[in-house]
């Protein structure tokens, strides 16, 4: 498992494995998914209550160090 440290965790047997915010099933590509589609991050806490802003910084930080992985997982979910 990643280090909750950084507020973002993996487990194979949540989310398939796809890093998520620690704490929940909210995986990274969705928010920025929906970063990508113009909703703003104030839209995003409020569909999601139980993220604060740290867990979007986290996610943003997660994405800008791990861009390709991301980005493969959009797609896969994209095409599903």
């Amino acid at each position: 498992m990643e280090e909750a440290l950084s507020g973002i965790e993996t487990s194979p047997e949540v989310c398939g494995g796809e890093p998520r915010v620690a704490g929940t099933r909210i995986p990274v590509w969705l928010l920025v998914q929906a970063r990508r589609l113009g909703t703003n991050e104030a839209e995003i806490l409020r569909a999601y209550p139980s993220l604060r802003a740290e867990d979007l910084t986290s996610a943003w930080a997660y994405y800008r160090d791990h861009r390709e992985e991301i980005e493969r997982q959009i797609r896969d979910n994209e095409a599903a």
